[in-house]
């Protein structure tokens, strides 16, 4: 009878700590000022320099419809949707005469003022941005 019960409670608990560490909707709402940018596996790695973040001023900007852009240097780079799953921003991204594309950000660290994302593919960067 303890053995049932056990698996039971084991079963509640792992449910209950993956939806404590899954992305909610609230955390990631707004717009982030990016103040770091590197492709880390890049060999040599990569990184974009404070004085160019600070004259093209990037963020990304997530709206509660979700919907998200990307600016950079005063003008649109990116734009599309986006859905969250588990630790993962999925983002469908629409592209000029037509095209999308999808892709995930990976959200490494993210706390009230500030996230870390990546992209996982081969190249892929990394942002650190703060919310502004």
């Amino acid at each position: 009878m303890k053995k049932p019960l056990l698996i039971i409670t084991a079963t509640i608990i792992l449910f209950a700590t993956a939806c404590l560490n899954g992305l909610k909707t609230e955390q990631i709402l707004g717009r982030w000022k990016y103040i770091k940018v590197g492709v880390p596996n890049s060999s040599p790695p990569d990184t974009v320099t404070t004085a160019e973040l600070e004259e093209n001023k990037p963020f990304i900007d997530f709206k509660s419809d979700g919907n998200f852009s990307i600016t950079w240097g005063g003008k649109i780079l990116s734009h599309g949707t986006y859905k969250l799953s588990g630790k993962n921003i999925n983002v469908h991204e629409v592209l000029p005469e037509g095209q999308s594309r999808d892709f995930p950000f990976f959200v490494s660290e993210i706390t009230d003022k500030q996230i870390t994302f990546e992209t996982t593919v081969q190249g892929g960067s990394r942002v650190t941005a703060v919310r502004e």
